[in-house]
């Protein structure tokens, strides 16, 4: 990747993602299918200021959806699960 905020597309706002932030100190990113963990630990360090221990990613299956007569699909989206040290937090999920 070329530039750091490509890497990075949004965090995952869920009830799983914030058990995760509480049980494990671990966020939730959609990121670029293109890429990898050390493009998605540099990005975090760097856009954030946090020391990453960890990254763990997956790929999201789009869902089947319906659309009056046609049948579409959403996308496939990647997403990462990255752990940081203990006591380090993001401000941009607001825990």
């Amino acid at each position: 990747m070329k530039y750091l905020e490509d890497v990075l597309i949004e965090p995952l706002i869920s009830e799983k993602s914030y058990d995760r932030i509480a049980d494990s100190n671990s966020y939730t990113f959609f990121v670029h299918a293109d890429s990898n963990k050390p493009e998605i630990k540099r990005a975090v360090q760097e856009l954030f200021n946090v020391d990453v221990l960890s990254v763990n990613t997956m790929y999201r299956k789009g869902k089947k959806k319906r659309f009056g007569y046609v049948i579409g699909q959403q996308s496939t989206r990647k997403i990462a699960i990255v752990t940081l040290q203990e006591g380090q937090t993001i401000e941009a999920f607001g825990v």
